[in-house]
């Protein structure tokens, strides 16, 4: 798991709140490790850099109150396009209000974020599946964020999907899921098969993830 990580968020309790899913997941947390201001946030991050203790992930809002004035960098898009000058590696998580996933997927296209998460119910669970799922270099698009009106892509689940998504949900590898397939007679059962089945409906949902699909599916009580 990430031991260096930083938050960049102006609000106190929801920074408390994020120090505490870090806790949860065993990352090492210290006041050092957060910032309330982007300016001071590029700074911390040029600090762990030159000091030969970079930080792994940046957790960021979007948008800051400028209370203080004489401030550089007032967005958390202008931070996340600072961080990376710094450190092109840093992975990048933005937790938002902004609930609309046209805004997480310009994102993810022009930023080349890692996860978006919106602040909204369930947001803490949310939190830390995003955290495992950049951890293991993979991208996390939340199941909680909403699409606006017509935009909703429509995919009809099968009965074989249904089967491997449980499969996946249940702990099952995707590489083992053809041996359970053949075990109950199902066909098809080959590894192209279930590979293809689970790439068109990661496409059409725009779904990053095994992780996010199994949400989605949670989510929408199709498993």
């Amino acid at each position: 798991m990430f031991q260096k990580v930083l938050i960049a968020e102006d609000h106190e309790t929801i920074n408390y709140s994020i120090q505490k899913t870090l806790e949860d997941l065993g990352i090492p947390n210290h006041s050092k490790n957060y910032a309330y201001y982007c300016d001071d946030a590029i700074k911390r991050i040029e600090k762990a850099l030159k000091e030969g203790e970079p930080y792994e992930l940046l957790i960021t809002d979007l948008s800051f109150e400028e209370d203080i004035p004489n401030q550089h960098i007032t967005t958390g898009q202008d931070l996340i396009k600072a961080a990376r000058k710094i450190q092109p590696n840093l992975k990048v998580l933005v937790f938002s209000i902004e609930n609309r996933i046209k805004v997480a997927q310009s994102l993810f296209k022009d930023l080349n974020i890692d996860a978006y998460v919106p602040k909204a119910r369930r947001d803490a669970k949310d939190l830390k599946t995003a955290i495992e799922t950049i951890y293991q270099a993979k991208k996390h698009l939340s199941p909680n964020l909403k699409k606006d009106i017509g935009e909703e892509k429509f995919y009809k689940f099968t009965n074989f999907d249904i089967i491997i998504i449980k499969l996946l949900s249940n702990g099952v590898l995707q590489k083992e899921i053809p041996y359970h397939l053949q075990q109950k007679n199902i066909k098809p059962s080959g590894l192209s098969s279930v590979e293809k089945r689970l790439s068109l409906i990661k496409t059409t949902l725009n779904i990053f993830s095994n992780e996010q699909l199994i949400a989605y599916c949670k989510d929408k009580e199709i498993i």
